[in-house]
């Protein structure tokens, strides 16, 4: 019985932070991509110091990440 719970609590948190991640990650490649035109004068190794770049790429690794910990939280009850 207390297992079932802990499964149950296990989809719901997983479920949620993967739904929450998704709309974060939508949210960030839509809202926060950088659309200066000078972007593209930077040579490729020094993009990632553009600020709105760094912050861009940072904020999708976290959503990324973020969505991957929820789809391993969905899927432990069921290597249990």
């Amino acid at each position: 019985m207390m297992a079932c719970i802990m499964f149950a609590a296990l989809y719901i948190a997983g479920g949620s932070l993967f739904l929450a991640s998704v709309a974060a990650h939508i949210y960030v490649r839509v809202r926060l991509r950088p659309g200066d035109a000078d972007l593209d004068d930077y040579y490729h190794e020094f993009e990632d110091q553009h600020p709105d770049y760094a912050r861009y790429t940072r904020w999708l690794q976290i959503t990324l990440s973020a969505a991957a910990l929820g789809l391993l939280l969905m899927f432990v009850p069921v290597v249990l």
